[in-house]
């Protein structure tokens, strides 16, 4: 309205106006369980839980640090006490040290599962270590000396009755058979008793002052006295039986002075040999012996050794070819299958796979224990069925076939189940487009189907070869590495090389030889490492890297 001149103005009435109303936010989506977990141990909760947690592992690391102390472990103490100091840092070092809190764990179980084992593998390869070379020096010459303890033919007998003290340790109360004279015998020595302290009828001790003779259902289970030895001047006293005990004497002489053990019937010395044991001039040498350095001996005995080189050629060739026969099979076993499943609009298809994935959801090594079962050369239910007699774990060959045909059934799946997805994976339109420039469906098929499919396959390929090369399990539990071969007892006609390093480690010769298996194991994996690598660097040429 126009206000008339001179006229006062008239009041200006405000309207109120109602801002248009934003539609309705939607509500936040309600946290998951996970999220309202994490939060949970957020904030005064949070830092309750890490005291607790870093006192639980404080608590760990002061545990381990009094046991490597007391064993004189000093280097892994000082790793010890290092490592729990900076695991205290990066905890309560402030948001400047948030990253270190996550990599920090890694890093630990990196070192402890994959550094430490590594480097413990390669210096054991560079030692004798195995049966009768597992202890140190000073333990060696402790065990010789008391595995030298012999009876002697005047030595003296003792009436024996295995006690206890007021304490109740084991003691031995024994009254020499020569002088009637009572005696209690302990691990630190011998100790006359008074005349008449002790009490035999009949040659059994019955009765001793001050100590309670063992009896009964106790005194069956009684272990401990084949190895209980009383040390005398010259020799000890040792149990023979639960009546009676002997003295014995030694027969070497050990010289702390010179190191040398001297054999007191005809005056041999055996010296240091520096292979870790001690040998006579004409190389005799005593047990146990101890663990030293060996320099790459291992390596030469692999290399140059006909008892170890012929068997691990011959054991190094038949690995590849079941690693590589293993995995052509099911690959080529699986892609067919793959191939005639892909069929769009195939009736039963769902079922056809489902079925097809069973031998893959079975463990391997029920599996592997069935197959032995059916392979069985007398009561095989696979020669019931055929009529046949065929050696199938017996006889080299077939024993190889068995192996290959057990890969073939556990394999084939994983094969099948990475084609069926690779094949869908691959561009329909360019299978037409060679259907129309008049390719043949084998043409298709190895000028583009394959390819394509070899690009997303061929390292799964490589890590199935690598899995087969040290795949135990099959060969352990098929055929053992058998059947043996006639030239030497450790490596087996279908042995493989981990489960000939395990032959190597635990049942060879005398015993095990872990150095040398530990050296097979790093040949093991400079060979798969360098096959690995050289098929990862020819599979770029299917990806068309440069």
């Amino acid at each position: 309205m126009r206000e008339e001149p001179g006229a006062s103005p008239s009041p200006i009435s405000v309207t109120s106006i109602t801002a248009p109303t934003s539609p309705t936010a939607d509500a936040p989506p309600e946290a998951s369980l996970l999220s309202r977990a994490i939060g949970a141990f957020s904030g005064t909760t949070g830092l309750v839980v890490k005291l607790c947690l870093l006192g639980l592992a404080d608590a760990l690391a002061i545990w381990a640090g009094a046991i490597l102390a007391s064993h004189s472990k000093w280097i892994a103490f000082g790793v010890l006490v290092l490592a729990t100091l900076l695991l205290n840092a990066v905890y309560f070092g402030g948001a400047k040290l948030v990253p270190a809190k996550f990599l920090v764990p890694g890093v630990i179980f990196l070192i402890g599962f994959q550094i430490v084992p590594i480097v413990y593998t390669a210096r054991v390869a560079f030692t004798n270590y195995s049966t009768g070379h597992i202890t140190s020096k000073a333990g060696a010459i402790k065990a010789i000396q008391a595995n030298t303890l012999q009876p002697t033919p005047n030595g003296a007998q003792y009436t024996m009755a295995p006690a206890k003290d007021s304490s109740g340790n084991l003691v031995l109360v024994l009254v020499d058979q020569a002088t009637n004279k009572p005696y209690v015998g302990t691990e630190k020595g011998l100790k006359p008793l008074p005349p008449g302290s002790v009490k035999v009828h009949a040659g059994i001790v019955s009765g001793v002052k001050g100590y309670t003779l063992i009896t009964g259902a106790e005194l069956s289970a009684l272990t401990q006295l084949d190895k209980y030895k009383v040390p005398v001047p010259g020799g000890a006293i040792q149990p023979q039986g639960l009546s009676l005990a002997v003295a014995l004497e030694p027969t070497l002489r050990y010289d702390a002075t010179t190191g040398t053990f001297t054999r007191i019937t005809d005056g041999a010395v055996f010296r240091d040999n520096g292979r870790g044991a001690f040998a006579s001039a004409k190389g005799e040498e005593l047990e146990p012996g101890w663990v030293t350095g060996v320099g790459l001996d291992n390596f030469d005995k692999v290399l140059h050794d006909k008892t170890v080189r012929q068997p691990f050629l011959r054991v190094f060739a038949w690995t590849m070819v079941y690693a590589a026969g293993s995995v052509f099979l099911t690959f080529v076993l699986g892609l067919l299958l793959a191939v005639v499943l892909d069929k769009p609009g195939m009736r039963f298809q769902r079922p056809y796979r489902s079925l097809l994935v069973i031998p893959f959801a079975i463990p391997a090594f029920l599996s592997a224990l069935v197959w032995a079962g059916l392979l069985n050369d007398d009561f095989g239910i696979i020669n019931h069925i055929f009529h046949t007699h065929i050696p199938w774990l017996f006889d080299p060959w077939w024993a190889k076939v068995s192996c290959l045909l057990l890969n073939l059934w556990l394999g084939f799946p994983y094969f099948f189940l990475v084609c069926s997805g690779a094949l869908q994976a691959i561009p329909a339109e360019l299978k037409e487009a060679a259907y129309v420039d008049g390719g043949t469906a084998r043409q298709v098929f190895r000028k583009v189907t394959l390819p394509l499919l070899l690009v997303a396959v061929a390292p799964l390929m490589i890590a199935s070869f690598a899995f087969n090369f040290n795949n135990f399990g099959n060969i352990y539990l098929l055929t053992g590495g058998g059947p043996p071969s006639t030239d030497q007892p450790v490596a087996g006609q279908t042995d493989i090389l981990i489960s000939y390093t395990y032959k190597l480690a635990f049942a060879s010769g005398k015993g095990g030889d872990y150095g040398l298996a530990t050296t097979v194991s790093i040949f093991i994996f400079v060979i798969v490492a360098t096959i690995s690598a050289l098929s990862f660097w020819r599979t770029k040429a299917l990806e068309n890297v440069q």
